[in-house]
Formats: structure tokens, sequence, C-alpha cells
């Protein structure tokens, strides 16, 4: 096993498909390497697929299946959901807009009156307590509320005021502190235009996003002197702050919730489109699809004024259907478009993990992220280290920035299912869109990103490795030629099996979302002289072959003729080669296109040697497998059979053929005996296994030979862990056909 060759200047990759280290202090030995980088098993590898794609490329789920069809999900990689053109093709270029819901502006002034009885005509809330809330504010005169940004705090904040008649309203600046804040409301402010403004004149005060820190908390006691200054003018005030805002325990701010977006929509469009409009604007498809991805209120007002032109015959069904995504786009380009001060490159670089890691565990997502953050401070600035807090960091102040949310889940390990607390984003297309942003639209960061999702690959946890996966795929999807040439194509000519796997499941991925040529490119491998890029090709058609089952099959045959024509010397025999070619009829012959399969291998078992060996030696592999994998479980073939026969299927005698040319093929004759031993032990401790046997085993005596190699093995084999004969053989035994 090679690994990087730390003499090579200027290499960007080494044999192994990794980037030079910058810290190789955290590499292991190469004696760690080669003992835990051991070649997964297919149908293992393909479990950790279909348990830790993400949500918008899942590639299907375990399942049960009969007569070649699955009962429920679809199993394979074509039965998942395919993410289009929509959220993966080129950037949309419109932009828009977002009146009515700024933040705070920078210096104090007077609110229009306007702007008040605009924003009063479509205010609602999310409950019935605003009323109490007016009445709270009468009697303290200064009011705190608190929540995220772009909730509706500053309209609430103005309607309370409205709602008093404390006009006119100012608005403060947003340098005022919690120590100055009584003498805001008797201050002579600057505005922007050189006039002068005396606040000491509103009867309404709103201070939007107070900045408060650790030595600069408010306290009770600026409340209480700001609540004695606003008393003497008959004047009050309410102060917005942000869920991390620094408050002394004294300080009881009112916790602001959003109303529904639905609520909040037709409030605006019963004043743009009047309200026999609204039922119709509400029920149109675009709109019920805006709904449901988790906009901010600020696009919910842009929306409605476009949804205002559009039944006015001044906007098209098209706008109408693509605001959603615009918005969404215009979103992620403001996060990375921000400088530092704005959004910290520690905040950019989770976000990009949270894209990779949507739905997965939130500690993952975080400590990864970190990850990201070094490698991208390294490329920003070589000189600083990245300034990482062990402690300290707001995870609801993450997640609000990231429009995300927390939930508990189930998440599945070699061990069994676990809860784990998981982070995903409120609109399930953010992490494509943010994905495509990042690698298309700051290729100043592809280093880093590139040398992270290799450092992904090498992690020992399948879900990283799957998720290192799907994000490739996704860069594929939007730049084939570069992900092939930076990510894909040095995985798989690695010397590791973990990451040629990788790149197995980045172009399986990629396939699946709609990237083009990913078959060409299989096809190109599996002809290669680089025995790694054949054996990736291999794993690839297992996984993307149920959609195009017959090409799939074509392609491992040729994979096995060139295999056998080539094999010389038996000691020189491509053993893992042919094993993988055995697995990967495995997936395919237990998979939504199952009878296809099985008529193809039928067809064509006795072309020659090498498709004869690959067709039998994958049927009795299939033979093995169990429900769930389970130690004990219903063997698949064996309850396809069962289901097939009833229904009369074609695929019942298919199977009876495949295990009558195993049974009687020399080089086959042991491992199907071995196989059937199996069923037979299953058997003995289910009677709806033996019944299904019961069933097969006449169809599998045509000759005497047949008979003869059948019974023996009834009669003779043993029970499980050296135990006495099962009573099932005796009973299997008499199912049997006359000699």
């Amino acid at each position: 096993m090679t690994g990087p060759d730390p003499a090579a200047p200027g290499d960007a990759t080494a044999t192994d498909g990794t980037a030079p280290d910058e810290h190789p202090a955290k590499e292991s030995s190469a004696e760690e390497t080669e003992e835990h980088d051991q070649p997964q098993d297919a149908w293992a590898a393909r479990r950790d697929l279909v348990d830790h794609s993400p949500r918008t490329m899942k590639v299907g789920s375990h399942a049960t299946f009969g007569g070649g069809y699955v009962a429920g999900d679809q199993h394979g990689v074509s039965g998942g959901r395919v993410t289009g053109d929509v959220v993966m093709g080129s950037k949309t270029v419109h932009h828009w807009t977002f009146p009515g819901l700024s933040t705070a502006a920078s210096a104090s002034g007077e609110i229009p009156p306007t702007t008040l009885t605009r924003l009063a005509a479509t205010f609602v809330t999310a409950d019935d307590a605003f009323g109490d809330l007016v009445e709270r504010l009468r009697r303290e005169r200064v009011l705190v509320l608190s929540g995220a940004r772009f909730t509706g705090r500053r309209t609430a904040a103005l309607m309370l005021l409205h709602r008093l008649g404390a006009a006119p309203v100012v608005a403060l600046d947003r340098a005022t502190t919690p120590g100055s804040l009584a003498e805001a409301f008797t201050a002579r402010d600057d505005t922007p235009d050189g006039t002068t403004h005396r606040t000491g004149a509103a009867r309404g005060y709103v201070l939007c996003d107070l900045e408060t820190r650790r030595g600069s908390a408010l306290r009770e006691t600026h409340l209480l002197g700001a609540a004695d200054r606003l008393a003497e003018q008959n004047a009050y005030a309410v102060i917005t702050v942000g869920p991390t805002a620094v408050l002394e325990d004294d300080v009881f701010p009112f916790a602001w919730r959003p109303p529904a977006t639905e609520d909040v929509l037709a409030a605006h469009l019963r004043v743009r489109a009047g309200e026999d409009a609204v039922p119709r604007l509400l029920g149109l498809p675009a709109v019920k699809e805006f709904l449901g991805h988790g906009h901010q209120l600020r696009e919910v007002a842009a929306f409605a004024q476009l949804l205002g032109r559009y039944a006015a015959g001044g906007a098209t069904e098209q706008e109408v259907a693509s605001f959603s995504l615009v918005s969404l786009e215009n979103q992620v380009r403001e996060w990375f478009e921000e400088d530092e001060t704005t959004v910290h490159l520690r905040d950019k670089a989770f976000l990009i993990a949270l894209a990779a890691f949507d739905d997965g565990p939130y500690a993952l997502t975080a400590e990864l992220g970190d990850r990201l953050y070094d490698f991208l401070q390294q490329t920003q600035n070589r000189s600083l280290a990245a300034d990482i807090p062990v402690f300290g960091t707001h995870i609801g102040k993450r997640l609000q920035l990231a429009r995300a949310r927390l939930s508990e889940g189930e998440e599945h390990t070699e061990w069994g299912p676990v809860t784990q607390t998981k982070a995903a984003f409120h609109d399930e297309r953010a992490s494509l869109v943010l994905l495509r942003e990042v690698w298309t639209g700051h290729p100043s960061a592809r280093p880093a990103l590139i040398q992270w999702l290799r450092r992904l690959a090498d992690d020992g946890r399948p879900l990283v490795r799957t998720r290192a996966a799907s994000t490739v795929a996704v860069l594929a999807r939007t730049d084939l030629p570069s992900a092939m040439a930076l990510v894909i194509e040095p995985w798989a000519r690695s010397n590791r099996f973990r990451h040629r796997l990788v790149a197995v499941n980045s172009l399986t991925l990629a396939h699946h979302i709609g990237t083009p040529n990913v078959p060409r490119i299989l096809d190109t491998w599996s002809a290669a002289e680089d025995r790694r890029l054949r054996w990736v090709a291999v794993r690839a058609y297992a996984l993307i072959g149920p959609e195009r089952p017959a090409q799939a099959l074509a392609a491992l045959r040729a994979a096995a003729r060139e295999l056998y024509r080539h094999a010389g010397d038996p000691d020189d025999f491509d053993v893992e080669t042919a094993g993988e070619l055995a697995e990967a009829v495995v997936l395919l012959l237990l998979s939504p296109a199952s009878c296809e399969v099985l008529d193809d291998l039928r067809a064509h078992l006795d072309d020659d040697r090498a498709v004869h060996d690959l067709a039998v030696g994958g049927f009795i592999s299939a033979c093995g497998r169990t429900q769930d994998d389970e130690r004990h479980g219903v063997p698949l073939v064996l309850d396809w059979y069962a289901r097939a026969a009833t229904d009369e299927n074609r695929a019942a005698d298919g199977i009876a053929h495949l295990w009558r040319e195993a049974l009687g093929d020399p080089h086959h004759t042991a491992s199907a005996l071995t196989a059937m031993r199996a069923w037979v032990l299953a058997a003995d401790r289910s009677t709806t296994v033996e019944w299904a046997l019961a069933a097969l085993l006449p169809r599998l005596v045509t000759t005497p030979t047949e008979h003869q190699r059948l019974s023996h093995l009834l009669r003779t084999m043993p029970g499980e862990d050296g135990n006495p004969p099962p009573e099932v053989a005796a009973r299997l035994l008499g199912t049997l056909p006359p000699r």
C-alpha cells in the first residue's frame, strides 16, 4: 500500500488519492492504514449508501422483496428522489428586493406615518397575546422583544406603539448602548441628511437590535431609568434584541414568535389584490410550494408584491413559480458575499458543512465544519492559524444564520439505530444550491474544499464517507470535468479501497441526480488497464444497474470475458475482480429489476465459461442474503421464489433453473450445497421457509444425479454448531420425487 510521496514537489494528489497534508502529526502509520483499509462487502457498502445518503438524493431503503419487485420503498438507486434542473442547473439571474422589512436604521430618525399605516394594514400575530402586550407596554413604558432576525420583530415593535397611539415614532440609532439608554430619550440626534431631530418631541421610540456584550449587559436599572424619562414625556419605547443578547436575570423580555407565513401572505394579498382574489392566489401550486419551504417574512412580503402584480396581469406565471428558488439563491449568495464582519469565515465553513451533512448529527456537522474552517483559513491567510473557540459557540445563533432547525432522529450505525440530535435546513433545496454556489461562484475556495473532502474520505465513519460522496456528486452535477479531475478520478486510482468506494458512491449519486455521461465513464473504466478503475466501474454498475439492467449486465459480461482472457497462469487470476463481478450480480438480482436480471442471466448462461461463472457465482451469493441481513433471517431469493410460484411468475422457473446449474457445475457444486444447507437450517427455524423450500426442492430434481446429490445432503447434513441433524431435513427429504 503506497502513501503520499513527500518528495514529489508540486503534486496536488498522491498515489493514494490524498492531498499533501499540512498537519502530518494527525496522520496514522502505514500499518494502521493497511490494517483498517479492507475492501467492504458490496452488499454492506450498498446498505451504508442507502442509510446515509442525504434526503435530497435518497437511493432507497431496506425493503421486502417479492417476485422481483419491492413491497414499499424501492430498493435500488433508481427508486429515490431525483433533484431536477430547477435546483442543479444554472443559477437564476433574477434579483428581488424585500420592502418594508429592513433591519434597523443606522441613525435616529422619525418613522413616516404612512409607513406605520401600511404596516398596520398587513400586520398579523401568531396568537392572541398581542393585546396583553400592548397593555404591558402601557403600564411599564418600555418593553423588550426577543427574537431572531427576519421574524417580524421590528414590525411588531412599531405596531405596539401604533396601537397605543404613540406618535410620532422615532427609530433610535443602533449604536445606543444599555448605559446610555435613558439619555437617548432626551438627546438631540443628527440625521444622515444633516438636519437635527428633537427626540424629546416623540411619543414613541423603537430601538432595534440593541448591542449588548459581556460587561455591557442590559439591566433592570437601565430600563427603570428609561421608564422614568419616558413617563416625563408621556412616551413609550420598544427595544428588540436577538436570542443571544446579554441580559441580566432581572430583565424579562417577551419572546416574539413570528406568525404563520400563510397568514402573513394572506394579509398582504388582501391589501394588494383584494379579498376576493386571496383564495385563488393561495390555491396556486407555486404558492403552496413557496409556503412549504420555510421562507422568511421579508420574502413573504416580496412574494405578495409579485402576486399582486400577477393578479393584475403585470407578472408571468413563470416569475411566480421561480420566486421561491430565486429567494433561496439570493440568500445563499448573500451569505458568501458578506464580509467577515457580517458572516465570519467559521460560520461560512459551518454552512458548507451543513450542506454536506444536512439532516445529519449536529455535533458531527460542527466538528467537521471546524476542520473545513482550518483549511479555508490556510487558503485565506496561511500565516494565521484558525481560531476555533473550544466553548461558547451558540447553537441557536448558528442555526438562525443557516435558517436551520434541530430535531431528534434515528441514525443508522453498524450496531443498529441510535438517537441523535440532527441539524437540517428548513428548505431542503438549500444544500444543493449552497454547494453549487460555493463551487462555481467562489472558485478560490476549491483547494480547501477538495482537501476537506479528501480528509472526509479517510474518515472511519460510514456516514462521513457517504456524505463526502454525495457532496462530490453535487459538484459533479454542477461541473463534471473539474469534479472528475480534481476529486473523483484521484479517488478511483487510489490504492486504498476506502477511497475507491467513495468514488463509486460519488459516481452513483451523481448519476442519480441527473449528471450526464456517468455510464460512459463506467464503460471506459470497465475496459481500462488499471484494475483499480475496473473495480470502481464494476461496483458502480451494480448500483446504477437496476434502471438499465441490460446495459449493466452486458458491461459485466464484457468485464468477465476480459478477465478470463488475461487469466493466463491460474496463480495470476484476478480473484478480487472476479469476486466484485459476482457481488455486482447479487445487487442486480436483489433489486427492483430482478426479473429482468434473472431473464438476462438465464438467456446468456451458455455463452461461454466466463459468463456462466459470472451468472452462477452471483446467483449462489445472492442465495446467501437474508431479510434485513439478519443471521437467521428469511433468505431473500427463497422468499422471491415462493411469491413467484404463487403468482405463476416465470421467475420461479428461472430460479429453479439456476439452482440446477449451480448444483450440477463441478466448479460451483460445493458452494451451492453450502447455500442449500443454510436454507435447510433456516427452514428448521421457520415454517414459512420450510413450506417455500418444500415447494422448490422437487423442481430441482430432473435426473438421478440431482436426486442423489440432494438426498445425500438431506440425509447426512449435521445441525448447527455440531447439533444433531435438524428434523426438518427428514421432512424435506420426503418432498423429493421418486428416484
